[in-house]
């Protein structure tokens, strides 16, 4: 897929002093969602949005599907307005509810979805099976999703929203209801498409996904963000020094707590580092597996899908001349140079 974007921006959403207004039947201001927000979420990123329920997270998606008009503010997707059909070919969605048709099979969900995406036949049969076999859903795959636990039905919500090749993915809850097995599967899968340069946004409650996956983090509260960067720059506690070092004998130990004092040192604790607990469980189900028991639950997931290619970023060609054709022989994904600018000069 070829997406005509400025090789020099990279942006793939912008959002400047973004704002929404709910009002009442005689428009009068009920309820202030999003108050002035700022985003930038550069091409290959995974970029969390994180904040409690009622922060205006789900308000500023809808905005970015084009499902809301803000009420004020600019706000750019894949170059383009929101609202723009023409990008939402580009965009892959994934809600925290999987709004799933429960009678058909995993394997007719993602047909329907590729249809609707105008998908030949051929390519929807190959897509299907590659998803299908990406999220572990193979083995299971004429089955009713609504037999499915509500995990299995995360993984065909995961499969649907990739199934037209995104390159912005908008991911909310995706490891909801998910074994920690589950999860960390998935949560390499999303890693491995951010490698391969989709741009994802991820929306969740589960703070330990925010640390293993994002590049960078946007807290939001009262509609507005609190606070926004890398996460090593905010989690980082410039207050305290940590030495990691081999197991000491207890003489050893009293000798180090002895000279750090004498050097000044306030407090010093002294603990054993304890291992994350999804870490020991993984390895203990990996091992059960490596033994030959089974689950009835969905399969291990493969690596990602070959048909979810690399991103390839071309250059725009001079304003003054017509816009280049993809070489998929798709049409033409323009940006729009306006919007872009008048963003940037923000």
């Amino acid at each position: 897929m070829v997406i005509h974007m400025d090789a020099a921006e990279g942006i793939d959403v912008k959002c400047v002093d973004l704002r929404k207004t709910f009002r009442d039947f005689w428009m009068r201001p009920r309820v202030r969602a999003v108050e002035g927000i700022d985003l930038e979420i550069r091409r290959g990123q995974i970029y969390g949005l994180l904040g409690p329920n009622g922060s205006g997270k789900s308000t500023t998606i809808k905005m970015l599907l084009g499902l809301l008009t803000p009420s004020s503010g600019r706000v750019a997707v894949l170059g383009k307005s929101p609202r723009d059909v023409a990008i939402k070919k580009h965009v892959g969605y994934l809600p925290e509810e999987s709004y799933l048709y429960r009678f058909l099979s995993a394997r007719e969900t993602l047909d329907y979805y590729g249809r609707l995406f105008k998908l030949p036949r051929k390519v929807r049969n190959e897509r299907v099976d590659r998803l299908l076999e990406m999220v572990g859903l193979d083995a299971v795959e004429h089955r009713p999703v609504g037999e499915f636990s509500k995990g299995m039905q995360r993984r065909v919500g995961l499969a649907q929203s990739l199934i037209n090749d995104p390159q912005l993915l908008i991911l909310d809850e995706p490891t909801s209801g998910m074994d920690p097995v589950a999860a960390r599967q998935i949560k390499d899968l999303i890693m491995d498409l951010g490698r391969r340069g989709k741009t994802v946004l991820l929306c969740t409650h589960q703070l330990s996904d925010v640390e293993d996956l994002c590049d960078r983090v946007a807290i939001m509260f009262g509609g507005k963000v609190r606070a926004e960067g890398t996460c090593e720059d905010l989690l980082t506690r410039t207050d305290q020094t940590t030495i990691q070092t081999s197991a000491l004998s207890d003489s050893v130990i009293a000798e180090v707590c002895s000279l750090l004092k004498e050097r000044g040192a306030q407090t010093v604790e002294v603990d054993q580092p304890r291992r994350r607990m999804e870490a020991l469980f993984v390895e203990i189900v990996e091992k059960a597996r490596a033994e030959g028991l089974q689950t009835s639950g969905a399969a291990a997931t493969s690596g990602v899908a070959d048909f979810l290619k690399d991103t390839v970023v071309a250059d725009v060609v001079p304003r003054s001349a017509p816009a280049a054709t993809p070489t998929d022989g798709g049409p033409a994904h323009d940006v729009d140079t306006d919007l872009l600018e008048s963003l940037t000069r923000r």
